[in-house]
């Protein structure tokens, strides 16, 4: 269990509680030390979280504290629900995964009124997008892991070319992705649409992305209208 996720899982835990919850318990529970949940306690009293007790006697929020994912309001709420479903809904299995599970994470300590507050927003992002949820997970971790990517690439007039890039970033247009990428081939920036693609091999060879052609440098040749998209 990663320890940002031990860390939810305490102060959950602690929320609601009339009584001192003991740390062997808070152990026991999420399968870790005594001297772990002891560590991890006086981190989160640190941080401010309003956790009172002591070692032997057991741990409680203070009465009346609040703690920081009940801080949204109505409109931050909102626009956390309506993130995920737009990740959910275009951004490939990968994120949309991790955009459910922060939003479980966030709905289980909120109070019962904000929880339908954001239940109810009419903002949605309707699936079935044109481009395949796998191609976008594949091109996320190749940008993520910085890995050499060949293109069986087909132009918006159906021409076909065989491209090795460097792939930088994705972005959504509203209608399309684009592949952000260092084109091996023509030596420069160049967008690619991913649901052009006919092939990819990810080579998983890192390459390092030097400063003349890599993220930044490719964001400034965009700006100067300086990358050409592969329609």
């Amino acid at each position: 269990m990663r320890r940002a996720d031990r860390l939810f899982l305490i102060i959950h835990s602690l929320r609601g509680r009339r009584s001192a919850l003991p740390a062997r318990e808070l152990a026991a529970s999420l399968a870790v030390s005594l001297r772990t949940i002891y560590r991890d306690i006086a981190d989160l009293q640190l941080s401010g979280v309003p956790i009172e007790g002591e070692a032997g006697v057991g741990y409680i929020l203070r009465k009346g504290a609040d703690i920081p994912p009940l801080m949204f309001d109505a409109r931050e709420l909102e626009a956390l629900v309506v993130g995920t479903r737009f990740v959910r809904a275009f951004a490939g299995t990968r994120l949309a995964a991790g955009a459910r599970s922060a939003l479980i994470k966030i709905e289980a300590v909120l109070p019962a009124d904000l929880r339908a507050r954001a239940q109810r927003s009419r903002i949605f992002a309707p699936g079935g997008w044109q481009t395949p949820a796998a191609l976008i997970d594949q091109l996320n971790e190749a940008i993520e892991h910085r890995w050499v990517v060949q293109l069986d690439y087909r132009d918006e007039a159906g021409s076909a070319s065989l491209r090795e890039v460097e792939p930088l970033c994705l972005a959504f247009w509203g209608s399309s992705w684009t592949l952000g990428a260092w084109c091996r081939l023509r030596a420069a920036f160049r967008n690619f649409r991913p649901d052009r693609i006919a092939a990819i091999e990810i080579q998983q060879t890192p390459f390092a992305e030097l400063p003349e052609r890599g993220f930044d440098a490719y964001l400034r040749a965009v700006g100067a209208g300086a990358v050409q998209d592969l329609g």
